[in-house]
Order: structure tokens, then sequence, then C-alpha cells
């Protein structure tokens, strides 16, 4: 037997039709912060004393006057001798007419030594610690 309202669905009446609930699902998405611990950095300095012996250069000058006392006619230059510096000191001196005395001469011999003097010297380095502390128990989330 053939049903002529089911086989034709526009001439069904009002008995025959069904209800079909249509469901709709939402997702609400949310963010909420949690305490998992925290991170400490802390930065040691560590100083230690080290003593350094290097080889310094120390020069001292003897300075030794000659006297001369000779009449020039001009002032003498400045002369280098072997590690000696010659410097010429000269003085006007009033004669029937002017002339030039040497009056002496300065001999600077220049010595050097090497001596070794101990220094302390502090030298600093740092250490970087770093820490992880875990959370003491999971709190209730806040919302945002």
């Amino acid at each position: 037997m053939t049903n002529s309202k089911v086989n034709n669905p526009r001439k069904a009446t009002s008995a025959d039709s069904q209800v079909i609930p249509v469901v709709e699902e939402k997702l609400y998405v949310g963010k909420h912060t949690l305490d998992t611990g925290t991170t400490r950095v802390k930065k040691i300095v560590h100083e230690r004393e080290e003593v350094i012996s290097e080889p310094l250069l120390r020069q001292e000058a003897q300075i030794s006057r000659v006297p001369i006392n000779r009449y020039v006619d001009q002032a003498p230059a400045m002369r280098q001798e072997k590690d000696t510096l010659i410097m010429p000191v000269v003085e006007e001196v009033l004669v029937v007419e002017k002339r030039l005395l040497l009056k002496e001469e300065l001999h600077i011999t220049r010595k050097s030594k090497t001596v070794r003097e101990p220094q302390r010297v502090v030298l600093r380095s740092e250490e970087a610690v770093v820490e992880h502390v875990d959370a003491q128990a999971p709190r209730e989330p806040k919302k945002r």
C-alpha cells in the first residue's frame, strides 16, 4: 500500500508533519594567568688579588757643571756626545767691547736601568646564578 501523503511531501498535512530540533554548539575561548613559579637571577662579583712583576724602565739624569770661562764670538749650539747632552751657558760681560764668555757647560748624561717592582692588583670577575622556584600549589586561574 502506498501512501500518497508520504510520497508527495508538498501535500502533507499538519498531522503528518514532524518537528526536527536543530542543535547549535557555540565555543567561548578565554584566557587566564597561571603562576607556575618564579625565576631569580643573582650576580655575584668575585675579587682576587694578583701580584704582577713587570720590568719597568726608569731614567735618571746626572747633571755636572764644567767650568769653561773662555771668551767666544757667538753662543755655541747644544750638542750630543754619546749619552751626554751638552748645553752651553753664556753670559754677557762688559769690557771695552762686548764679548761672549762661555761661562760653563752642563753635561747631562742619561742612564737607564730596568727594575722589577712587584705591585698588587685587584681583578674582578662576575658569575650569574639562575634559580627557578616552582609555584607552591596551583591557584584558581584569573579570568581576563
